[in-house]
């Protein structure tokens, strides 16, 4: 199985991932995207796209991207800084691996909100610790 078969195969085993909607569109070894169509249940009470919506996809693309580099992982911590509000048609999250070792990667992610028009802007940038659940060998 090719590693997008597997990618798409992980994202569509994950609860949350399926009920938001999200979409993997891009996988390689130390970059991942994961799309997501912008609906009301994603907004807060003013219109805009929740927080927690672009902190989950940043926190998902970095798991991936990381993941493509190490085995069976987990986020050991992430920062999200919230660059514009998220209005628009569509969520984009762009991750990549910016350094590895056998056990952690730090990895980083732009989160782009995307008009009609397919027009992109940066709504988030975040940046995270992947780490392997694997047991070191000795």
């Amino acid at each position: 199985m090719n590693l997008i078969d597997r990618g798409r195969e992980v994202i569509n085993s994950q609860p949350f991932s399926k009920l938001l909607g999200a979409q993997l569109t891009r996988f390689e070894v130390g970059f991942a995207e994961i799309t997501l169509a912008v609906s009301e249940p994603l907004k807060q009470h003013n219109g805009i796209v929740h927080g927690g919506v672009l902190a989950y996809l940043a926190d998902n693309a970095m798991t991936f991207a990381g993941g493509s580099v190490l085995e069976d992982v987990l986020t050991l911590e992430m920062k999200v800084n919230y660059v514009r509000p998220g209005v628009g048609e569509k969520l984009i999250a762009r991750a990549s691996v910016l350094s590895h070792g056998r056990r952690q990667a730090v990895c980083r992610c732009d989160v782009m909100i995307a008009d009609k028009t397919g027009e992109e802007k940066i709504c988030a940038a975040a940046q995270g610790t992947i780490s392997s659940t694997k047991s070191a060998s000795m």
